[in-house]
Order: C-alpha cells, then structure tokens, then sequence
C-alpha cells in the first residue's frame, strides 16, 4: 500500500523541558508529538499518580445514582448489573459486581449472549429481571442507546440507572443535534453534553470504577481495596481501545503495576497459561494476549465464562477456566484468518476496492467476529469498513473506521435501513434486515465525501535519528513514556540512506528478515524485519537482480536493545521501509 511519511513539526522549548524535567530534548519532542503541553502537563505525563485523577464526583448524576444505590443497599433491594460481552463489559460488571458486594448489597449480574440477545439490555433481559423480582438494573458498557428499553423497565416498576461510556444518541433538527437520553433515574456518561467531567475518554470499566471508587467514599470504605478493582478497568481501557492519554494513561500505568502482583486470580491464571510474565507484563500483552483471551469466551461461547473466572478465588478452578478461555481464543485466531481470506476475495471478485466505504457480507461468518475481520481489512486497504454476516434474526455487522470518516454520524443517517446501532467515530456495531443490505452499502458510498488522499495512510515519524543516536541509555530513558498504545504510540524514527550489507531470514517460521545496515559513515547495525520481508526480498529481485549492495533504504524503525548471553546490543526494529 502506498504511504505518506510524514515528520511532526510541533515546537516546543525542547532544551528548556529537557533541562526542567531530566529528560533529553528527544523525549522531549516525542512528549510535544502527543500533545503534551505545559510544564503541568508534562509533570502528569512523565509523573501522574492516582490522585491526579479527576474527582468522580465531577461525573454528572454520579451523586444522584450513589443516592438511590446506597438506600436501595439499606432497603436490602435486590440489583442486578447487566453488562456486555466485551473485554470492557466483563471488566465493568465485575468492579460493580465486586464493589457492591463489599458494601454488603444484594446483587447478581446478568450478560447478554451475543448471539441470542445481542448488544446491550433487551427487553427479555428487562423481563427476566423482573420475573426474578429484581428491584433495580444497573448497566455498565450499555444503555447509552437504550431509550425505550429503560421506559420499559421503569414501566414495571424498576429503578434503572446507567453507567456508559459510549456515544450519546442524537436527532438532527433545524436548531441543532437533540441529544436522546433514556429515561433512566440517573445516567453516568462523560459523553452527556450536560457532563461536565473534564476528561470525556474514560471506557465502560472506568465509569464503573469512578461509581464504586465514589461509593467506597461515602461509606468510608479504606481506597486501598479498590486495587483489584483498578487493574479491572485498566485491563479494559486497553482492550477496548481507548486513548492512553489523561487519566487514562495514569490508570493504566497504576494498574499494570499492580498486576505485577495481581489479587485477581483468575488474571494470575491467565497470565500463565499464555506464558506472560507479571514482572514484564506490559499494555501490549494487555491489548493482544489477555484481553482476546477474555473477548474470546463472548464471542464463541459466553461472556459469562470470563466473568467466573475473574470471580473465582479458587487457583484450580481459575485455571481451568483460563486454560479453556486460551484455547477458544486460539480457535477464534483460525476462524478469523479463514475470514479475512474470504473478505478479501469478495472484495477482488466484486471489484469493490475503489469503493470509499467497504460494505463486505459473509453470510455464514461467525458474527462474532465481524469487528475483528472489519479491523484487519482496515488495516490492509485503509478505508472504512463494515462487516457484515448472518444473525439469528436478521442481518449483524461491525464496522472499523479511518481518520476522517466519522463511523457513528454515518450510521445514523443510515437509521432507517436499521434496526439497532451504535458505537464510536472509530467504530460502531449495527443490525439490519438483509434487504436492505444493498441499500445500506449504496447509501453509505453515495453520501462519503472521503477522497483518495484519504486512503493514503499517514505514517507519523516523531525524529527523524541516525540511528548512532539512538543509544542504549535514550531506549532506556524512552520507558518513561510507557505505557504505549493507541494515542500513545511507541516512539518512531528514521534514517535515510542505509546500505544493506547482509539479509538473512531467521524465525521458525522463516518470515523474520535480520539485516545489517551500513550508514554514510560506515557505521553499521543489526536490525530486525518482522514483517513485509517477504515484499523487500521481492523487490530487491525485481530492481537489483537480488544483489543487496547496490540498494540503498529509507526506514522508519524503533530503537531496542538485544540481549544474547548477557551482552547487549543495539538493534533497530523496522516497520516501514522504501528502496530507492
């Protein structure tokens, strides 16, 4: 795919912070590269504790829902947390589900099947409750778009509270966008215009750990027990793909400590089976090996699954659980493979790559993993994408969008082809009748003002670094950046005019290219391919008959250090490269 590099030119004092902080005016720049400004701002980025965080007081009716929680506790009137069946969801339920508990409430919980019920409460989960003579729902990770579900439980009689994360529904009129609130007795969303919470990016996890860590409060319960509870909504503020940046990050970066040593013994659990050591335990393993693991008892069992094992305190049982949660993740990794292959043979064999907006339906996909699939098509063409497949009803989807291209404001003016959707700018979820597919696809396409210039991804590079300058202390100091992830990435540089000296292809699986490379100066480097080396091989055929020395390469790598029988060495990780 063709790319656009592109090289930050934010300014800042770099010497000056640099000099306040005990940083390098490298660390510096990358800091202004993610908009890090003021000395405050720095001190929170490089510093911020937990009581930096902001008072989750500030969160709108969070005092009115802690009111109507804490009576219904003295009453001893039965709540029931219903979640989602996401990373977030099972997080969620859990910090409400644990924290209510240690108030000494009468609580249960309730978790959506992804396939028979769908996303979000459901009237038959609002009359299950009510069978069961629970007095008060209580949503976390949902209910943001489910008005007339609320009117209908508050019809039977029940309290209904909200606790959410996701984007506040709308109508369009002549004076302005209408925000659509349900009808609950109290509703916690940063997203409400009304909020005034001044950080708006928190995940469903976190609103509840700002609901319990408030309550903990009031009734004057030590903080000290919300440590299980933090790393719960730092797990899920990874998984769920939020910013790491704000409180965000801080949570984050507490939490990861405290997992360290965790007092989950179902994330102990799962930490072993997939071989990741606590003590190295970083945002990465968080986002790609112990979230999918969680994610993956939603998506092809139930929810529920991850949820007991992060409720179980019994070592045997937690790691049965976790073992079995791995191995249907493992399952889920073929299945998806098997799908991309089939999106992207629809995509060639319809000839829908010029479409701005991909509409890709495979009826007979897993509907589980739509959003997965949706995400690696993404990755690949870079355009917005939704995947579409079969449900037990009618038609299900995921979509995963681009820069540029706002996924939630286009499906709502797609509403009525419709029957329920929701999400983020980023990424959204929907169900239709399966005639309206084509009219959802033409829809989408006819109203994109999307360019070509928008489907040219845009690689960001934070310095533009001969990589003797890219020493072991600077990749040391680079940890304080840490934790990186989405709004926080891994610093990038670059260098130009590299000259291939030697390429050997190493790896079990042969698709590791381990190169050294020689600058003007002759100086020399390993560094390390892990993929596109199959295309740099190709290329180099195709411009130099395969003969290395006479190419020179452009990169964009990251910079690390090797360690083999206790010496160290440098070594640049490549993630972009150009032969010219």
């Amino acid at each position: 795919m063709k790319e656009q590099w592109m090289v930050y030119t934010k300014k800042a004092d770099f010497a000056g912070i640099a000099e306040r902080f005990g940083i390098s005016p490298v660390t510096a720049r990358i800091m202004r590269n993610r908009d890090v400004e003021g000395d405050e701002a720095v001190r929170l980025f490089l510093h911020g504790k937990l009581e930096d965080c902001h008072d989750p007081e500030l969160l709108k009716d969070m005092e009115k829902a802690a009111d109507i929680l804490l009576d219904k506790l003295l009453q001893e009137k039965t709540i029931r947390i219903i979640g989602d069946y996401d990373v977030d969801g099972v997080c969620a339920t859990y910090i409400l589900y644990k924290g209510l508990a240690r108030l000494g409430a009468k609580v249960d919980y309730d978790i959506p099947h992804r396939i028979k019920d769908g996303y979000g409460i459901n009237r038959e989960l609002i009359m299950k409750a009510w069978e069961a003579d629970i007095d008060t729902i209580l949503t976390c990770d949902n209910g943001i778009s489910a008005s007339d579900q609320i009117a209908y439980a508050r019809s039977l009689g029940m309290t209904a509270i909200i606790t959410d994360h996701h984007d506040v529904p709308f109508l369009e009129t002549a004076e302005g966008r209408i925000e659509q609130i349900p009808p609950a007795d109290a509703v916690i969303n940063p997203k409400q215009s009304a909020c005034g919470y001044p950080f708006k990016g928190l995940c469903g996890a976190a609103v509840a750990y700002k609901l319990i860590q408030y309550l903990f409060r009031r009734t004057k319960v030590d903080e000290r027990e919300l440590s299980p509870l933090l790393e719960a909504a730092a797990l899920a503020t990874v998984g769920d793909v939020m910013m790491l940046q704000g409180e965000n990050r801080i949570m984050v970066r507490e939490g990861l400590k405290r997992m360290a040593n965790s007092r989950i013994t179902g994330l102990r659990q799962l930490m072993e089976v997939n071989g990741v050591d606590p003590a190295a335990l970083t945002a990465y393993h968080l986002g790609f090996v112990i979230g999918p693991c969680l994610n993956a008892g939603g998506r092809l069992d139930t929810a529920k699954k991850a949820l007991e094992l992060f409720l179980s305190e019994d070592e045997a049982t937690a790691g049965s659980l976790a073992l079995e949660l791995k191995e249907l993740n493992d399952t889920r990794k073929n299945m998806t493979l098997n799908g991309v292959a089939q999106a992207e043979e629809q995509i060639r064999q319809a000839h829908r790559e010029n479409d701005p907006v991909y509409v890709i339906y495979l009826p007979d996909c897993h509907e589980s993993l739509a959003g997965i699939i949706a995400g690696r098509i993404r990755e690949k063409y870079n355009h917005p994408v939704f995947v579409l497949t079969n449900g037990e009803r009618m038609v299900k989807g995921s979509g995963r969008s681009i820069e540029g291209y706002h996924m939630y404001d286009a499906l709502v003016e797609c509403q009525d082809l419709l029957e329920v959707f929701g999400g983020h700018p980023m990424a959204a979820g929907l169900s239709l009748p399966a005639e309206n597919v084509e009219m959802f696809r033409n829809r989408l396409n006819g109203r994109s003002t999307l360019t070509e210039a928008d489907f040219i991804p845009k690689i960001w590079i934070d310095v533009p670094l001969p990589f003797s300058y890219a020493t072991e202390a600077l990749v040391e100091e680079l940890k304080c950046l840490e934790p990186f992830g989405n709004g926080n990435s891994k610093p990038m540089f670059a260098q130009k005019g590299l000259r291939i000296r030697r390429l050997d292809t190493v790896g079990k699986t042969g698709q590791v290219l381990k190169l050294t490379l020689q600058d003007d100066g002759g100086r020399a480097i390993t560094a390390v391919m892990f993929s596109g080396g199959e295309e740099l091989k190709r290329e180099l055929q195709e411009r130099y008959g395969g003969r290395t020395d006479r190419a020179m390469l452009n990169v964009i790598y990251s910079a690390g250090v090797n360690e083999y029988n206790g010496i160290k060495t440098m070594q640049m990780i490549i993630n972009h490269w150009e032969l010219v």
